[in-house]
């Protein structure tokens, strides 16, 4: 990958790791609690989340983002190597459970009829044999599960730690404003630490900032409500007084 094509993608790619990364987790937590309470797994949607090598799924992007960042970008970040590493460990696990759910969801029921059937005593004796190792599939896919929320857990830490440079990013903070019930539902309690990771104690600085990228695309009505959000948390910011504004300004020249 050209290092300048790069750097003028960087802040691209780290919005998408965010996003993607949320996505993701919304779509596994939904798969896990489905399991919590049925005990099975829909290995369709697991299948769609991962793809293949020819028509990457999200979770696969997610990855392949990790790795642009991590290592194709030449970053030396620890912090970045572990989330790096983690992603890559949730995909791994994903995949093996995709393989548990494609066992229980297509064979489970085959060799439970068998149980019904009157084989032969030697196909009788083999069938349960076979079939009990396949009960062992559920089991399997509990340790994957804890697994991989260990990692979210991890994640959340890490997160927060990493994206301390992109208080800057508008890409970032557009995404944080428009998709923040997505990012709040993933982070839970972590979500003030994330905010705070990027933007100290300034949290409006996040609103300022992507009511700035709206204003800049011409998307006012967004903009508007993130420079009220701003001013909202921070009534004597200056910043975002400032950016309010200027949003005011601009949307009555349009009407005029």
């Amino acid at each position: 990958m050209p290092h300048s094509w790069f750097e003028e993608k960087h802040r691209e790619f780290m919005r998408d790791l965010l996003r993607d990364y949320c996505l993701s987790v919304q779509t596994l937590e939904r798969l896990f609690q489905e399991f919590d309470r049925t005990g099975a797994m829909t290995f369709e949607e697991l299948k769609d989340l991962l793809g293949e090598e020819m028509n990457k799924g999200l979770l696969w992007r997610l990855k392949d983002t990790a790795h642009h960042l991590f290592r194709e970008g030449g970053g030396s970040s620890l912090v970045g190597q572990f989330l790096d590493w983690c992603i890559g460990y949730i995909f791994h696990e994903s995949m093996k459970l995709k393989e548990d759910a494609y066992q229980q969801q297509n064979y489970a029921p085959w060799f439970r009829s068998m149980q019904e059937l009157e084989l032969p005593e030697p196909d009788l004796i083999i069938s349960r044999e076979l079939f009990q190792l396949l009960m062992q599939t559920a089991e399997s896919m509990q340790r994957e599960i804890r697994r991989i929320r260990f990692l979210f857990s991890e994640c959340r830490k890490l997160f927060p730690l990493f994206m301390a440079d992109q208080r800057e990013n508008h890409w970032l903070a557009r995404f944080l404003f428009r998709r923040n019930d997505l990012v709040r539902e993933v982070f839970g309690q972590a979500y003030r630490e994330l905010v705070r990771g990027i933007y100290g104690e300034n949290p409006e600085a996040m609103y300022v900032m992507a009511s700035r990228s709206l204003r800049e695309g011409g998307w006012m009505v967004p903009a508007t409500e993130a420079a009220e959000t701003a001013c909202r948390i921070s009534p004597d910011s200056e910043p975002a007084r400032r950016e309010k504004e200027i949003v005011e300004t601009w949307r009555a020249r349009l009407r005029a």
